[in-house]
């Protein structure tokens, strides 16, 4: 099966460089997604707790139109801005992962978007 791109209107606009998600060899890899609102484009969320959720709202958006969903993320990487805000990355994440959560690493955001903390990037099953 050749590859597919991922695209719906419901989710954040990624810029033109790259794909919400695109879905391979039985996988669908869904591109760094921050908390911006889908419509307005802003972004949503003042504490690292707000952004993160947003951000998984939208993922869970983007892997609903690929015909998946967040039970099936095998794998997520997550960009902090500040290392500080670690804690509160985990407190949100087990609401969204309160068992058998994704293998998942972290690394520090190498751009300064003003106002923004955190960007997820996930695989998940198809």
């Amino acid at each position: 099966m050749p590859r597919q791109i991922i695209h719906t209107a419901d989710a954040p606009q990624p810029p033109r460089t790259y794909s919400q998600a695109v879905r391979a060899g039985g996988l669908l890899f869904v591109s760094g997604t921050g908390p911006y609102d889908p419509v307005s484009g802003t972004i949503v969320g003042n504490t690292i707790q707000e952004q993160v959720r947003q951000c998984l709202t939208n993922i869970s958006t983007i892997l609903v139109a690929a015909g998946s969903s967040l039970d099936q993320v095998a794998s997520a990487t997550v960009i902090l801005r500040d290392d500080d805000d670690f804690a509160g990355l985990n407190e949100e994440w087990l609401r969204w992962f309160p068992t058998d959560p994704p293998a998942r690493q972290a690394a520090r955001l190498p751009v300064k978007v003003e106002g923004l903390k955190v960007s997820i990037a996930v695989i998940a099953e198809v």
